[in-house]
């Protein structure tokens, strides 16, 4: 895919929900139309890829290591992530993860619901992401882990929380799991 990196970014509107749906190993098995028209690519270039082959270089490993982790156990991460699109262009996303089981209970999908991040939350993630970025090259990833802890410690909130206050939004996943409760209630 695309190297080359534009200092351009592509802005998502505000009714636009990014989807894709990746197997447990991460491998790309669906894009909703806003995913493949904000990212540049069809959806035959992004079917069978790794869903990383998006991932900006700007983006710290530390938040994909946390996202992983709670993904794995079946627990939905709100995380702020910023995209490269096949142009070499940008978006910031904030995203919301739900896990997909089969009739067996083993992990059969992950969908990752995307939107808007607000420019306030942004003023405040770039500049973190930078320092993550900047300790994980000099000392690496689990230095990163570190700050981001003692980061989050000492305003004693989890990355979830931080996130949601930064965006001020309830994760998509959890108003969605609310809909559809009372459409069974």
């Amino acid at each position: 895919m695309n190297e080359n990196l534009l200092d351009k970014e592509i802005s998502i509107g505000s009714r636009d929900i990014l989807v894709t749906r990746t197997d447990h190993a991460g491998i790309i098995n669906y894009g909703n139309d806003a995913f493949l028209r904000i990212s540049g690519y069809s959806a035959n270039e992004t079917i069978g890829e790794n869903h990383n082959f998006i991932r900006h270089p700007d983006m710290p490993k530390v938040i994909f290591h946390l996202m992983w982790k709670s993904i794995k156990k079946r627990k939905n991460i709100t995380a702020i992530v910023k995209n490269r699109a096949k142009d070499g262009s940008y978006y910031w996303v904030i995203t919301d993860f739900k896990t997909q089981e089969d009739y067996s209970g083993a992990i059969k999908d992950h969908i990752a619901y995307r939107r808007a991040v607000s420019k306030s939350a942004l003023e405040v993630i770039e500049p973190l992401y930078k320092t993550l970025l900047k300790i994980e090259k000099e000392s690496g990833v689990n230095a990163s882990i570190i700050y981001l802890n003692r980061y989050l410690a000492e305003r004693e909130l989890d990355y979830n929380t931080f996130i949601a206050q930064l965006n001020k939004k309830i994760p998509f996943t959890e108003v969605w799991s609310k809909k559809i409760k009372t459409l069974f209630s």
